[in-house]
């Protein structure tokens, strides 16, 4: 009976954190329907990024229009655009475009249309703690990189319980430095210009045009 007990209580403790698995997967999932179900998506957003040790500390504002996989993104001063095929990034303080191709098949490639959806794959998760933000339930899923190359220790999601959007992230690197991305204002199925993500280049006649490929 003295060897039971142990035996037990693992067993209940390892039935305990699949159960809560299983909630985190079904809430990831949920976010990743709602996403989905959008024709476009507008988010204004606040980036953070903090090292003690290294007394690094930026602040800064951000948006990006969504639609499929094209986006419009803007963020410390410089403007990325993709329009399904090519990405042009633009840089007003050098007067610079850069224009390269993106392999869509490279499922590593990180744009702003998968920050939506990217603990979909490459993750381990788990219900970690709500929290009561402004009146607004926010539940924390926490997600542990598989790859051991990976420099990030864990990312800690928060998801709006009544809207199924992402409220913030908070990642932790394993050098200690914390980047946190919250989210002021997400709009959806906004009416979008019909070349919102078309690159004209006569609105930059004094710009280099640097083709990357």
């Amino acid at each position: 009976m003295k060897h039971f007990i142990p035996f037990a209580f693992l067993f209940i403790f390892s039935f305990s954190i699949q159960a809560q698995d299983k909630k985190a997967k079904e809430l990831l999932d949920e976010v990743t329907a709602k996403v989905k179900s959008y024709d476009n998506i507008q988010i204004d957003f606040k980036y953070s990024l903090n090292n003690s040790k290294e007394n690094i500390n930026q602040e800064s504002k951000g948006n990006v229009i969504l639609k499929d996989n094209q986006y419009v993104l803007n963020f410390m001063g410089i403007t990325k655009m993709f329009d399904g095929k090519k990405v042009y990034t633009i840089v007003p303080e050098d007067e610079e475009i850069s224009i390269s191709s993106v392999d869509e098949k490279d499922e590593n490639a990180i744009t702003p249309s998968k920050m939506l959806t990217f603990f979909n794959s490459g993750y381990k998760y788990s219900w970690d703690i709500p929290q009561n933000i402004k009146g607004r339930k926010i539940q924390y899923i926490k997600l542990i990189p598989i790859s051991s190359k990976d420099q990030r220790k864990e990312i800690l999601l928060g998801i709006d319980i009544q809207t199924k959007h992402i409220y913030n992230l908070i990642e932790t690197g394993k050098n200690g430095t914390k980047t946190t991305i919250v989210v002021n204002s997400f709009k959806t199925n906004q009416p979008l210009s019909k070349n919102q993500f078309t690159f004209v280049q006569s609105k930059y006649p004094k710009y280099y045009i640097n083709k990357l490929d």
